[in-house]
């Protein structure tokens, strides 16, 4: 089934990133925005490309990607529909550091540092509300690293589908973002060590595993594995 289309500046209205600005300020921001329709494993940019602008999800996931000789695949984030990603190298005119691809499809809207620049020029709350969002970035990235410094290789991995799975009762699907090894070196795990635990996992009956789709029938019966008694 085909998705509704939503208009660029009726979108942006609605996150919370862009409620300072007036209609006249979201009209400019939309006219300069370009979408961008995503196959998954597509790419939005790579590492040492030039980032010219920032990026919103609209639908779909965008997985955040570091890649190198040494380390291979290592995953830094998961950027989900609402929210934005490429402000920082933005700001610093730098080269992208990371690979930014489609998880899923997905579309993403394309607003150029130029206007972005313009508007915060214009509107101190806009201003703002970017400093907001970007310390937010900032203490999501701590939580993240206190979490991994917590707790065994299981207890990251479950913490991790937890998350992922989300709340409410009934069976959640999750599907990882990336390869697997990718995701195990987010975790601090060798590939090894990851598909052991899901292995145990699935043995007692918490997860059922078919590639890299993760079914969890009861989140909190996860959750409850690695509580303290």
């Amino acid at each position: 089934m085909a998705r509704a289309e939503i208009a660029p500046q009726v979108f942006l209205a609605a996150l919370p990133l862009f409620k300072a600005l007036d209609a006249s300020a979201l009209a400019r921001l939309a006219a300069a925005t370009t979408r961008r329709p995503l196959k998954r494993g597509e790419r939005v940019f790579s590492k040492g490309d030039a980032v010219t602008g920032m990026y919103v999800v609209v639908y779909g996931e965008i997985r955040l990607v570091a890649r190198s000789p040494v380390r291979g695949e290592r995953l830094t984030g998961v950027v989900r529909a609402g929210r934005s990603f490429g402000e920082p190298v933005m700001f610093l005119e730098r080269p992208a550091v990371v690979d930014a691809e489609a998880a899923t499809d997905a579309l993403v809207l394309h607003l150029p540092k130029e206007a972005v620049f313009d508007e915060i020029e214009r509107s101190p709350r806009f201003a703002r509300r970017m400093l907001a969002g970007l310390s937010q970035r900032v203490e999501s990235l701590v939580q993240e690293l206190d979490r991994q410094s917590l707790g065994g290789g299981r207890e990251r991995l479950v913490d991790f589908l937890v998350r992922s799975a989300g709340s409410g009762p009934g069976a959640k699907l999750v599907t990882l973002p990336a390869a697997k090894a990718a995701v195990a070196s987010h975790l601090r795990l060798t590939p090894e060590h990851f598909s052991r635990i899901l292995r145990e996992l699935a043995d007692a009956g918490l997860i059922q595993v078919q590639a890299r789709r993760i079914t969890v029938p009861d989140v909190s019966r996860l959750a409850a594995a690695i509580s303290p008694t």
